[in-house]
């Protein structure tokens, strides 16, 4: 069971990018999946759930990809202060913790914005 964030790089002020997370070993049908962040310095934060309240956060929309089994997350008008290490991690889809408890995660993506 793995999950693979990527889909990161750099890009200037203004730009946008589009991540992917996805699953080997598993389906994403049973699962709800987080996208977060890490920035330099700082405390690890949640962006956006997918069964969460919310499908967008601002810049930020998470969708899924049943087909595909893949997760994303676009992200547009990119500033220098999203610069930080993505990760996608999945937890239980139903119940009290879904986009609240998190088991597996996956290696990051760097995004690096540039001004």
């Amino acid at each position: 069971v793995q999950l693979q964030a990527s889909g990161g790089g750099s890009v200037e002020t203004g730009g946008s990018l589009t991540l992917s997370c996805t699953a080997s070993g598993f389906r994403f049908d049973f699962y709800s999946v987080g996208w977060f962040r890490q920035a330099p310095g700082k405390e690890r934060e949640e962006i956006l759930c997918t069964d969460g309240s919310d499908a967008v956060k601002g810049r930020f929309t998470i969708s899924r990809d049943k087909d595909k089994n893949t997760v994303y997350l676009r992200m547009n008008s990119l500033r220098p202060e999203d610069t930080a290490v993505y990760y996608c991690a999945t937890g239980p889809r139903w119940g009290t913790e879904s986009c609240r408890r998190f088991d597996t995660w996956g290696q990051g993506t760097l995004v690096t914005v540039s001004s």
